[in-house]
């Protein structure tokens, strides 16, 4: 994902392993339900890699496609080293006049769904791995724990 990231133009140094960070932690105050969304994150770090860009600080127009043609040429890097889309991307535009993207690719085990949006005055791209194979072993608990999440 970095060499994709890096390729298109887009920020460095925020791709990490595991889930993006929660808006709050699950400190002692946590529901039982977001305990145990915490401990099955944790559990399944190793088998995700996120990366994120946005921008809320006034984006231009110009600046909105820049970032959406960055974009598109990460998911073209990312197709010219293996990555097979198996949904077609396609622009779609929102009422307020800003655009929204989603984009799904396979590899060796791996799904990454990418997606761009923006909107007057905020830019914001994301894209997540997943290893297949570690989300098949999960329990219909965990499964359940995970479809509730918000």
């Amino acid at each position: 994902m970095d060499a994709a990231v890096v390729a298109a133009g887009l920020p460095e140094g925020q791709t990490e392993a595991g889930f993006p960070k929660p808006r709050h932690s699950a400190g002692a105050a946590a529901t039982e339900k977001e305990r145990k969304v915490a401990a099955l994150a944790a559990r399944l770090s190793p088998c995700v890699v996120t990366w994120s860009s946005d921008d809320a600080t006034g984006a231009s127009e110009a600046t909105a496609a820049r970032a959406r043609g960055q974009f598109a040429a990460m998911l073209a890097d990312l197709g010219a080293h293996g990555w097979k889309e198996t949904t077609p991307t396609e622009d779609v535009r929102m009422e307020n006049g800003g655009v929204y993207v989603m984009a799904t690719y396979k590899k060796r085990g791996w799904i990454l769904n990418a997606r761009h949006s923006s909107m007057q005055g905020w830019v914001e791209s994301t894209a997540m791995a997943t290893k297949e194979s570690c989300f098949d072993s999960l329990t219909d608990e965990e499964t359940g724990i995970l479809e509730d999440v918000d």
